[in-house]
């Protein structure tokens, strides 16, 4: 008896160092409860990681002095949560100016991103927007080259003017785009090696020789991008439409349900839901197309038309002229050959590629081009719109814009007949009831 009192008080003795051993040790358990979950990183950001099989090092260029080291490694955690082969290595500037000047490196948390033989640098602020746009742009494995059709009045990449894709652009480039001007009376053939070809609404007739070269692009399977415009039909780019299969509609689209959404001008179309495909899939944000001209497919093509973009059973082809300075009284003409809608005004379209180094050529024609312009691109979704274009074009189905997130409680919004509530409440019922609970208390002192 008493030895088996002894082996229990044995087993007993190691069960309690196995327990001391265990509470002892490190255990991280970590859950984000927060809104949006902000503090992980967003979907968007473990798709791009997705894209990026093998090892990823990250090295800061940060000095041991201060808390920016461990401000950096506390946001890159979120990232080697999701990617266990994320390393994320400090260098002290101080210690090699010389290995620094040779760098580039001015600032203090400068970083450079590794893989497999790219590198990329991150010199502006530390957000996941910009990290999970430098991965992107290692995902893409280098930058790609879009060819912006120039010199017959389209929209500039660069411009600031309100017409131009300047703001769209800048923001886009981030992301491993370059823009290149393509100007046919200086070229005779789209060059070699561009990703993707825009043709941003021209103004004036294209040359035909310049109509030609993007027939030829197309027939070598280049993926294009076109934003027309209502009237566009006079521009000469028939041949390129013929190649295409599709058929600009005459008039300008407008919707007569603008008017529930305190619209004034007819012409400008609200999209708040979109036929399904790859580009449109879970976008659920409101775009704005300010005058658009509706599309057409044209049968009898080796190409597969998707639409977009649609609008609604109140809206039409309208041919009569709007004012822009008085309310509008359009009505809806069907002596006059006007077709009533829902039309299409928005086509995605794809075929087996002409070229032997690529399996599917694809295609974006948009019936408006002023929603990526300056004036317009802050608009609801716009811009989010078309970046899911360009990420489609260039075949990356899976890399779509980095939204901003933010806590949905983080603003406070009282109207003042609560506000005086609680104004009363904190500055008169508190302390009044505090008083009241002192009183109570003293008087049961007393009594005692």
């Amino acid at each position: 008896m008493r030895r088996l009192e002894s082996w229990i008080f044995a087993l007993a003795l190691l069960l309690a160092a196995a327990c001391v051993g265990f509470f002892t040790s490190r255990y991280a358990v970590r859950a984000d409860w927060s809104a949006g979950g902000r503090a992980s990183i967003a979907a968007e950001s473990q798709a791009v990681l997705d894209r990026l099989p093998g090892p990823v090092e990250v090295v800061s260029y940060a000095s041991p002095s201060g808390e920016l080291r461990a401000n950096i490694g506390a946001f890159m955690e979120r990232y080697q949560r999701a990617k266990r082969d994320l390393t994320l290595r400090f260098v002290d500037p101080e210690k090699d100016p010389a290995a620094m000047r040779e760098l580039g490196i001015s600032n203090d948390g400068a970083m450079i991103i590794h893989y497999k033989n790219r590198v990329q640098r991150l010199d502006d602020s530390l957000t996941e927007r910009s990290m999970s746009n430098a991965l992107e742009r290692l995902a893409r494995g280098g930058e790609r080259i879009v060819g912006f059709v120039t010199g017959d009045g389209e929209r500039l990449p660069g411009g600031k003017a309100n017409a131009d894709l300047g703001t769209f652009m800048t923001q886009f480039e981030a992301r491993g785009l370059r823009s290149v001007p393509l100007n046919f009376g200086q070229v005779q053939a789209v060059p070699e090696h561009t990703d993707l070809v825009v043709i941003a609404s021209p103004s004036a007739p294209l040359s035909p020789a310049a109509v030609q070269a993007l027939v030829d692009y197309i027939g070598n399977g280049g993926n294009l991008l076109w934003l027309a415009e209502p009237g566009d039909q006079d521009l000469g780019l028939k041949p390129l439409a013929d190649a295409l299969g599709v058929r600009l509609l005459a008039g300008v689209l407008v919707d007569g349900q603008g008017a529930s959404l305190n619209l004034t001008d007819p012409r400008q179309i609200v999209q708040v839901s979109y036929p399904p495909h790859p580009i449109t899939h879970g976008f659920t944000l409101t775009t704005l197309f300010p005058q658009a001209a509706g599309l057409a497919k044209v049968s009898g093509t080796d190409w597969t038309v998707a639409a977009f973009l649609r609008t609604g059973e109140q809206s039409w082809t309208a041919f009569h002229g709007i004012a822009n300075d008085q309310p509008s009284t359009i009505r809806y003409d069907a002596a006059a050959g006007e077709l009533r809608g829902p039309l299409d005004f928005g086509f995605a379209q794809t075929r087996l590629s002409p070229s032997p180094a690529k399996n599917e050529q694809r295609v974006v024609v948009v019936g408006d081009g002023d929603f990526l312009g300056n004036t317009f691109v802050g608009n609801g979704g716009n811009r989010a719109l078309g970046e899911r274009i360009f990420d489609w074009l260039l075949g990356d189905d899976a890399l779509v814009a980095l939204p901003p997130r933010g806590a949905p409680d983080r603003v406070l919004e009282l109207s003042q007949t609560r506000l005086d509530v609680l104004t009363l409440i904190f500055l008169v019922g508190l302390p009044v009831l505090l008083a009241a609970m002192g009183g109570f208390i003293a008087w049961r002192r007393r009594r005692r």
